[in-house]
């Protein structure tokens, strides 16, 4: 066979995998207003650069006038975020199994929030949306019970019959150590990004883009979460899935 096609063809399949990974998304206008909002508070602004939430939306690909599901928002980062992001004309959902008094505190004076009490492993929305999101809870959702299975594998086929075709679900979370899949989510409150990927396309998904943002080389992956010396820079993955189009 001619070489010089074996070497495309290796070229070919060494740019295929390499599609999956995303440069460093610069932030549009918007989503860099978003985060300068002088109505978050100051303890979400001490996070920003550890958090990079204008570089995350972008990669997700938020836009004025998205209407996304947010799961387990917690104190309201990304909440606050998302509502400025998408504007009047979007909405965001928060979906949550107890009360988060912050993100309550914000819908009350942002319409285009609301905090929607779920059952574990549900994705509640009255609409199709365009996004769903979700960042350090998916190893969380390995530790809950739903039927036979885990949360992770409903919120994961939940999430599939919420999103309009075409639509994102945004997941990251701490990376757990190589060949350590699922088995550290209730220790060390980890989770290897190729267990997600492997679950979360079983529900249909298909893995489009996996983002360096949040990757810290110095942790080792050895530590509990919120150890001192690797809280807030602990080794994230960040994963974007796409559900096909002319699915429903």
């Amino acid at each position: 066979m001619n070489k010089g096609i074996l070497g495309l063809g290796a070229a070919a399949l060494m740019l295929a995998g390499a599609s999956a990974i995303a440069a460093p998304a610069r932030a549009p206008s918007g989503l860099a207003a978003a985060v300068a909002n002088p109505e978050r508070p100051e303890a979400d602004t001490a996070r920003d650069a550890d958090r990079k939430p204008a570089e995350m939306l972008a990669f997700a690909g938020v836009r004025p006038g998205w209407k996304v599901v947010e799961l387990s928002p917690g104190g309201g980062y990304f909440t606050r975020l998302l509502s400025a992001a998408v504007g009047e004309r979007g909405y965001v959902y928060t979906n949550a199994t107890r009360v988060s008094a912050a993100v309550e505190a914000w819908a009350k004076t942002h319409p285009n929030v609301s905090l929607q009490l779920v059952q574990a492993g549900q994705v509640a929305a009255p609409e199709p949306v365009d996004l769903v999101w979700t960042t350090q809870n998916y190893h969380d959702f390995k530790n809950t019970k739903v039927g036979d299975s885990d949360q992770a594998a409903a919120v994961n086929a939940a999430a599939f019959a919420a999103l309009k075709p075409g639509g994102v679900y945004l997941v990251s979370d701490h990376q757990g150590a190589a060949g350590s899949g699922a088995t550290q989510t209730n220790t060390l409150h980890r989770i290897e990004d190729a267990a997600v990927i492997r679950e979360v396309e079983a529900a249909g998904f298909k893995l489009e883009a996996r983002s360096p943002l949040l990757r810290h080389e110095a942790d080792d992956h050895t530590q509990k979460v919120f150890e001192t010396g690797v809280r807030g820079k602990t080794d994230q993955f960040v994963l974007k899935f796409r559900k096909p189009r002319g699915r429903r």
